[in-house]
């Protein structure tokens, strides 16, 4: 699955038919420079003249004017969201990160809130100057413990409610994850990296004092070398701590050579950490075959729970020890498999499966305090939910509208967690907002507690969001679809589309608020965007129908989805335009060849030649066996021709390629490819490098914004709408 995490850095550009664009890293001026955050017309002042697209000889305000009640580019520095909500154990309070743009520094920021259930007691519990995150109430409620970034690194701390006093309990060198507190309150699990010790590969001559040698070799013999967003890794392994709640020195409880990453779990009597790892020799050919693995805290010696071919993770524990929740699949080596739930006693044995005849992926399984129920969270069909289930199979939903927490594209997203008392709380989102806490227990009303947009989205408009379905012209399968129209649609009139393709492409959009649809929506385009087969919720048959055949008949989904919106009457079927990231850049490749209805075309961080991305991409042994029935060399035919790059003879559509510099995941030689080959055969293209980004060039706001403008710029300069409409 494509992945979305991003960074910055300047470089030079130019503009002109065909030329090599460059977004550049905006935020190199925020510290200094205070005319970057003023409105729209000012702050792409900057972004566009560093980007090369100003339109000569007309003023910036006359193009970059907008109705001052349009959603528009400025406005992505005010979105806020919530995020990993935390229900005291009493169910009376809730703690969350409340993310921001932080319009200094460019980045997204965390702060830690807390608010009661009833909506009451809204406040924030961290300091502004600090990002907190991964806030974990301790058993008995009266502390929060959280990780917080400093100047002098990311440490654990811990806060007392009552009083609000703050301690923090670490000094380490990496940064910590995975918080879990012991049942009696005294200790917290977590993760951390630890570099190994290496040896030099060959010895050298020592410099003379005061020489400037060149920088010594890097010898590389791991599979797994670089990852996106994290560039080339460090040699070592994430491994399981201990450290007492009162502050000390922690302690390591594994040390073998492996990745032991997640949540721990406690048992009850606080003597064994519940974990899911890969501890395989071949564990970096072999992605998916981890297990459940028991460690003794005292000892640290690891016993395994689980045996089979496939994942085991997601573990929970019954509150009187005696059952294990996980989840997983027998590995079918399909690029989609559907996690299901299962269920076994503490020492592994008498495992079974739980939800065999669910069609969802189940995640993040939680006991009640009774024991007698499992929650967990599932999309289905485009939305996600919380459950339950009974260890006898009896489901219920217990609250929908989660997600919320993905702002550029809508992708299902969001999280839950669970109080004794059975109250859930959870992110809860709409396609008219971002995420916001909100409360629910079974046989009773959901209730939202905070209101985070509100003051933004009280002064703008932003298009309405409509759901439908259409009949696939292939055979005929249903295809589930949303429709966001301009502020002040006028259905008389002819609007130009933008088809918005989803990546992954195992993922899923949904009903939920998008930065980037709705900007594109407020510059006077119809939306579409859909989950043509191949995406996830729809059940395994649906998600697996492009195993092997991507892309494939997702292409004849995606053309019946626009001839669908065509047939409403209000959309121009001169001005179509198409779009989309990761895989959904690779859609967009794939279309250009395949027609030329389209009047242009921007693919972001696409793959257009497999045989190339299986030996460059940071995931290539995950792509390998999961999405093609072998090795490249031994499947050339197969490779190519699910490869754009070979129907580049039939593209005619003036097409712009995006990807950042730093993209691990979908490298920049793959849109240099497509840009070349464009450029060979004299179609209009453009190539926009951003620098320091990897293959998330939507995650700084700047990014966000910049990435749209480009795309709209496009548009525009193909027919699109001018953006001072």
């Amino acid at each position: 699955m494509f992945l979305e995490i991003s960074a910055y850095g300047p470089d030079a550009s130019s503009h002109s038919r065909g030329a090599v664009l460059t977004l550049h890293g905006v935020a190199s001026c925020f510290p200094t420079v205070d005319l970057c955050f003023m409105r729209v017309s000012r702050f792409l002042v900057v972004l566009l003249v560093l980007g090369g697209l100003l339109l000569p000889g007309v003023p910036v305000q006359a193009q970059y004017a907008q109705d001052s009640l349009a959603f528009d580019l400025d406005h992505v520095f005010d979105l806020e969201h919530a995020a990993d909500p935390q229900v005291s154990p009493s169910g009376d309070r809730v703690v969350y990160s409340r993310t921001f743009m932080d319009k200094m520094e460019d980045r997204r920021s965390t702060r830690l809130w807390v608010v009661n259930a009833d909506g009451s007691g809204h406040r924030p519990i961290t300091d502004p100057e600090t990002n907190a995150s991964q806030p974990r109430w301790s058993p008995s409620g009266d502390r929060v413990a959280y990780v917080a970034s400093t100047d002098d690194g990311t440490e654990i701390y811990v806060r007392w409610m009552d009083t609000g006093q703050t301690a923090r309990l670490t000094q380490l060198e990496e940064s910590p994850s995975g918080l879990s507190w012991a049942p009696d309150g005294e200790r917290l699990a977590f993760t951390m990296f630890v570099e190994a010790e290496t040896e030099p590969f060959a010895e050298m001559p020592s410099p003379p004092e005061g020489a400037d040698w060149a920088q010594r070799p890097d010898v590389i013999t791991q599979t797994q070398y670089r990852a996106d967003g994290g560039g080339y890794t460090e040699k070592g392994h994430t491994q399981v701590f201990t450290v007492p709640a009162s502050g000390g020195t922690p302690r390591q409880i594994t040390s073998a050579p492996y990745d032991h990453g997640g949540t721990p779990k406690w048992t009850p009597d606080g003597e064994t950490l519940l974990i899911s790892a890969n501890r395989q020799e071949d564990a970096a050919l072999d992605p998916l075959d981890t297990e459940v693995y028991a460690v003794d805290v005292s000892s640290g010696s690891v016993q395994a729970l689980t045996n089979r071919q496939g994942p085991d993770g997601s573990v929970a524990i019954s509150p009187d020890g005696s059952t294990i929740a996980y989840t997983g699949f027998d590995d079918r080596e399909q690029g989609y498999q559907v996690t299901k739930l299962y269920v076994m006693d503490r020492d592994g044995t008498n495992a079974r499966l739980l939800t065999e005849d669910f069609g969802h992926d189940v995640q993040d399984p939680t006991f009640t305090a009774d024991g007698q129920r499992i929650v967990f969270q599932y999309v289905d069909e485009g939305s996600t939910k919380i459950g339950s289930t009974t260890l006898g199979g009896e489901r219920r939903v217990i609250a929908d509208h989660v997600g919320g927490t993905s702002l550029g594209r809508p992708y299902t997203s969001g999280s839950f967690s669970l109080a004794a008392t059975g109250r859930v709380a959870y992110t809860h989102a709409t396609t008219q907002r971002p995420a916001d806490v909100a409360v629910a227990q079974a046989g009773q009303e959901p209730r939202v507690l905070t209101s985070l947009n509100e003051d933004l989205f009280d002064q703008v408009k932003i298009g309405s969001v409509e759901e439908f379905t259409y009949d696939s012209s292939y055979d005929g399968t249903t295809i589930e679809g949303w429709i966001v129209k301009p502020p002040n649609f006028d259905k008389s009139k002819d609007y130009p589309l933008v088809l918005e393709i989803h990546g992954g492409p195992f993922a899923a959009y949904g009903p939920y608020f998008a930065a980037e649809v709705q900007l594109y929506a407020a510059a006077g385009y119809v939306v579409l965007y859909t989950n043509p087969r191949g995406s996830t919720s729809y059940g395994q048959e649906f998600g697996n129908a492009i195993h092997h055949d991507y892309p494939g008949h997702d292409y004849e989904d995606l053309m019946s989805g626009v001839d669908a919106v065509l047939e409403r009457g209000y959309v121009d079927e001169d001005r179509l335009y198409v779009t989309g990231g990761s895989g959904g850049g690779v859609l967009t490749s794939w279309i250009v060849g395949h027609t030329d209805r389209f009047r242009a075309a921007v693919a972001a961080k696409p793959v257009v030649n497999w045989y190339s991305w299986a030996l460059t991409a940071d995931v290539y042994p995950f792509g390998v066996k999961y999405w093609f029935p072998g090795m490249p060399w031994t499947h050339r035919d197969h490779y190519m021709e699910r490869s754009p790059i070979s129907y580049v003879d039939s593209v005619s559509t003036p097409t712009m390629l995006m990807t950042g510099t730093e993209d691990y995941r979908t490298p920049m030689s793959e849109s240099e490819q497509f840009y070349q080959a464009l450029k060979l055969r004299e179609v209009e293209t453009a190539l926009v490098r951003v620098p320091g980004a990897s293959h998330g060039i939507a995650a700084r706001p700047s990014h966000l914004a910049a990435k749209v403008a480009h795309v709209l710029e496009w548009f525009e300069r193909h027919g699109g709408p001018p953006t001072n409409q």
